[in-house]
C-alpha cells in the first residue's frame, strides 16, 4: 500500500496545531467520546471546538490511556444520525468484523477497550469503536491499522484517530482517512474533558438498534440480511404468516423464566404434562434451529431475529389458549435477549460486560 507521507512520530507541528478541530470528508466525525476503562468505569472526552468550560476537571486516566509513552488509536464505524436500517446493519457488522481482525497478528499485544463516538444533545447516531493502546509504539502496529482501514473499501469506512502529546503535554487526536491506497490526514482536534451527559448517548438509538417498537422495525433489519443469512428469508416467511392482531383465548397462560441451563425445560416439560397443557418455546421450535446463526450475528440482527419469534410464538399462543392451557418455556425474550443492556450499548451477561458476545477489557 503506498502512502501519501509517512506516519509522523515528532511532536505536533504549529501548522497541524493550525488545523484543530476542522474536519474533511462526507461526514463529521462525533464531537465527544465515553470510554470504558479496565475497571468497567466510564471516562468522558470531547475534540477541541467543544467547549470546556462546564466540563469537570481533566481526568488523570485519561492522559494514562492516551498520552505517551505508549500510543493509543481509535478506530470508530461512521453512522449518521437519520441512517436507514441497511446501513445501521452494515455498521454493525463492519464493527463486528474489525473486532475480530484487532485480535490477531500485531493486535495481540495491545489493550483492546471499548469505544462510543456521539453527538451531544442526545441525537441519535451514537458510533460504536474500539480504543487500541499498544505498549510498544509500534510502526508495525500503525502500519496493520491503516492497511486494515484500507481494506474497508465499502461504506461505512471506519475512522482511525491517533493521539499524541504536544510539547506542553496536551492531548491531540489526529484523523487519518486512506484513499486510493495514500494516507491522508482530514483532522486535528485537541482532547478536551467533557461532562457526563444527563442522557446516556446510546439511549436515542434504543429504538432502532436494540428495542423493536413493532413488527415491521424488526423486519426490516432482516430484510437487509436475506443475502448473506439465507435463513432470515425463512423466519419472514414465517412472520408473514401470523395475523397481525393476536387475541388469548380463555385459557390460561404460563410463562416459565429463567437463566439458560437452570433447569427450565425439565420444569416446563413437567408443568404441561402435570395440566394437560401445551407446551410452547420462545424462540418458537420453527426457527429454533436457526439461533445459532443469528446467535454468531451483531446484535441487531440478533435482536431482530428473537423480536419476530415472540411475533411467531404470540400467534402461537393465541391459537392454543383457545382450547387448553399453555405453558411457555419463556415468554417475551429469548436467548440473548435476556441480557441487560450494558451502559455503552452492548449486553451484560454473568460478570461480563458484552458486545456482540464480547467482554470489556479484552472484548473475549
Amino acid at each position: 500500500m503506498a502512502f501519501a507521507r509517512p506516519l509522523l512520530r515528532r511532536p505536533l507541528s504549529g501548522q497541524l496545531l493550525g488545523r484543530r478541530g476542522v474536519y474533511a470528508g462526507a461526514m463529521a466525525p462525533p464531537r465527544r467520546f465515553v470510554l470504558e476503562l479496565p475497571d468497567c468505569t466510564l471516562a468522558h472526552f470531547a475534540l477541541g471546538a467543544d467547549d470546556p468550560g462546564d466540563a469537570d476537571a481533566p481526568d488523570p486516566r485519561l492522559a494514562a490511556l492516551l498520552g505517551p509513552p505508549e500510543r493509543s488509536y481509535s478506530l470508530c464505524v461512521p453512522v449518521t444520525p437519520d441512517a436507514g436500517c441497511g446501513a445501521r446493519v452494515r455498521a454493525a457488522r463492519l464493527h463486528q468484523r474489525l473486532l475480530h481482525q484487532l485480535r490477531r497478528g500485531p493486535f495481540q499485544r495491545c489493550q483492546l477497550l471499548r469505544l462510543l463516538c456521539y453527538c451531544p444533545g442526545g441525537q441519535a447516531g451514537a458510533q460504536q469503536g474500539f480504543l487500541l493502546r499498544d505498549p510498544l509504539d509500534s510502526p508495525d502496529t500503525r502500519q496493520a491499522l491503516l492497511e486494515l482501514l484500507g481494506a474497508c473499501q465499502e461504506a461505512p469506512r471506519p475512522h482511525l484517530g491517533e493521539f499524541e502529546a504536544d510539547p506542553r503535554g496536551q492531548l491531540w487526536q489526529r484523523l487519518w482517512e486512506v484513499q486510493d491506497g495514500r494516507r491522508l490526514q482530514v483532522g486535528c482536534a485537541q482532547v478536551v474533558p467533557a461532562p457526563e451527559p444527563p442522557l446516556h448517548p446510546v439511549v436515542p438509538d434504543l429504538p432502532s438498534s436494540v428495542v423493536f417498537p413493532d413488527r415491521e422495525a424488526a423486519r426490516a433489519v432482516l430484510e437487509e440480511c436475506t443475502s448473506f443469512i439465507p435463513e432470515a428469508q425463512a423466519v419472514l416467511d414465517l412472520v408473514d404468516q401470523c395475523p397481525k392482531q393476536v387475541q388469548k383465548g380463555k385459557c390460561q397462560v404460563v410463562a416459565i423464566e429463567g437463566l439458560d441451563a437452570t433447569g427450565k425445560t425439565t420444569v416446563t416439560q413437567s408443568v404441561a404434562d402435570s395440566l394437560k397443557a401445551v407446551l410452547l418455546k420462545s424462540p418458537p421450535s420453527c426457527i429454533g434451529q436457526w439461533r445459532k446463526i443469528f446467535d454468531d450475528e451483531p446484535t441487531i440482527i440478533r435482536r431482530a431475529f428473537y423480536s419476530l419469534g415472540n411475533y411467531i410464538v404470540a400467534s402461537e399462543i393465541a391459537k392454543e389458549s383457545a382450547k387448553s392451557p399453555v405453558i411457555v418455556d419463556r415468554s417475551q425474550l429469548g436467548g440473548t435477549l435476556y441480557r441487560p443492556l450494558h451502559p455503552l450499548g452492548g449486553e451484560v451477561c454473568g460478570t461480563g460486560l458484552l458486545d456482540s458476545s464480547h467482554s470489556s477489557q479484552d472484548l473475549e
